[in-house]
């Protein structure tokens, strides 16, 4: 067990009884200093100590309350609307307790409405209070607090998927080191910075020179008698350990559960990604931001081809061929960013630097003018992508369109991050931009796409800003 994850939880339960206590006094000054709502009738002024054992047994009872809802234990990935839900209910009931004892004790001054103050105050701080522990996890994590070091076992389709969830949800502190196959043509090869580490019956070795916290074992059931003896050597070695049933291919939104009188079944949804009224909602986002941003992007856009012409007299815009949804060509709109004959020289500086073909980017790009280089590290020379997203060829956000000979390399895997519309950013552009390895941008625009909702799309709009300023991974 990695105890280190443990830290803030540990003190959540006394943090939440304190919070409950300054909530029961804060409601207790806008009752009776600031007479909230409705005066103080003259004779029914009451100080605060004879409701401090009330405010005890308040905090008390939500502490336990909210205890009993598992909201103490260490959940990762657990939505904050079922956080705040166990928030409520805890609240609730500890209301009720306390309005309940206020009638059987029967004291001489006790105001109902302040409870009805304490109630909305505790709630509001604790749901506070949880949104300020997730800022504090996901900064600890990053410094590599409270991560946990993950081995994947298996790199079939489950492995793969638990691969791209982890790397595009990096605020749950998971840190996959790598994964075990049989398979010698997936055990030994890397994904990107993923390293393959062998085979299975490596584990136990590999988990010691790996510092292994977490194992997730990713095999099909039909090998249930070797995940039994898995897990066991896991527990032997003290790590934690995770079994994920393929038959989830870890994507709930692909499952329907039906019950038939007690008897649970499953059913494998394999409609589309985007359906036709997630599309409709999808393209209205695209149109309404770029009208909202139009009054400061068609000064830039004319500034920009201005300083362009200028340098060398050349074309103001660059396109080339790209790939887009199911395989369609289109035209793809930049700013040239290169000089005139940039394509001629792609090849041998290809072969000269050991590119990746399926996703070339050189660091110090010879190709590269004075204003394209200040327009890269920018974005701005993606501005004219806008044009496509208007054409209906691109949106503001999803996988970067590939060229046809980029495609032309691609495994058969690698052909999912083709079906829906590509983007001018996505998760790729927020976990590095250039720097993140072909198979790691794989992973995780087919996460994007498995995935995919107006929250998520505006999550990435909104860190995108913030990457592009930092300017990393941009050359």
């Amino acid at each position: 067990m990695n105890h280190k994850r443990q830290g803030i939880h540990r003190y959540m339960p006394l943090i939440d009884f304190g919070l409950a206590f300054v909530a029961f006094f804060l409601a207790y000054l806008a009752r009776y200093e600031l007479e909230i709502f409705r005066p103080l009738e003259r004779g029914n002024f009451s100080p605060f100590a004879p409701y401090v054992p009330y405010a005890l047994i308040f905090s008390v009872w939500m502490v336990l309350s909210i205890r009993g809802s598992g909201l103490y234990r260490v959940v990762r990935g657990r939505p904050y609307m079922d956080e705040l839900y166990a928030i409520i209910n805890g609240v609730a009931m500890s209301t009720v307790i306390t309005l309940a004892l206020s009638f059987f004790l029967q004291p001489l001054v006790f105001s109902r409405l302040m409870l009805v103050f304490v109630a909305v105050l505790t709630v509001v701080i604790l749901a506070g209070a949880r949104v300020v522990q997730r800022m504090l996890q996901a900064r600890l994590r990053k410094k590599g607090i409270g991560i946990q070091r993950t081995l994947i076992v298996g790199a079939g389709d489950v492995g793969q998927a638990v691969l791209r969830t982890m790397l595009a949800r990096k605020e749950l502190g998971y840190v996959p080191v790598g994964y075990l196959d049989d398979n010698p043509d997936k055990g030994s090869v890397d994904i990107g910075r993923l390293r393959g580490l062998g085979r299975i019956d490596a584990l136990e070795d590999t988990i010691k020179q790996e510092r292994v916290d977490l194992v997730v074992i990713t095999l099909k059931w039909s090998h249930h008698d070797r995940i039994l003896k898995l897990v066991q050597l896991c527990q032997r070695a003290r790590v934690e350990v995770r079994v994920v049933p393929d038959v989830f291919q870890l994507n709930m939104r692909q499952v329907q559960v039906e019950n038939l009188d007690g008897i649970p079944l499953l059913g494998l949804n394999r409609a589309p990604s985007l359906p036709g009224s997630s599309r409709v909602v999808k393209r209205a986002l695209d149109i309404g931001i770029i009208v909202l941003a139009s009054p400061l992007l068609i000064p830039l856009f004319l500034i920009i081809s201005a300083l362009i012409k200028l340098e060398d007299g050349g074309t103001v815009f660059y396109s080339q061929w790209r790939v887009g949804e199911n395989g369609r060509l289109f035209r793809m709109f930049k700013f040239r960013s290169m000089v005139p004959d940039a394509e001629r020289l792609r090849e041998s500086l290809v072969k000269e630097n050991q590119l990746d073909p399926r996703h070339p980017k050189l660091v110090h790009d010879p190709r590269v003018t004075r204003i394209g280089h200040v327009l890269r590290r920018w974005s701005l020379d993606e501005i004219p992508n806008l044009i496509n997203v208007v054409r209906g060829h691109m949106s503001l956000v999803g996988p970067r369109p590939p060229t046809p000979d980029e495609v032309a390399l691609y495994e058969p895997w690698h052909m999912q991050r083709l079906q829906i519309m590509p983007g001018i950013t996505g998760l790729w552009q927020i976990n590095g931009r250039s720097d993140v390895p072909f198979e790691e941008m794989c992973l995780l625009d087919i996460y994007y796409i498995e995935n995919w909702s107006i929250r998520l799309d505006a999550q990435i709009l909104m860190m995108t800003l913030p990457r592009v300023l930092l300017r990393q991974g941009a050359y």
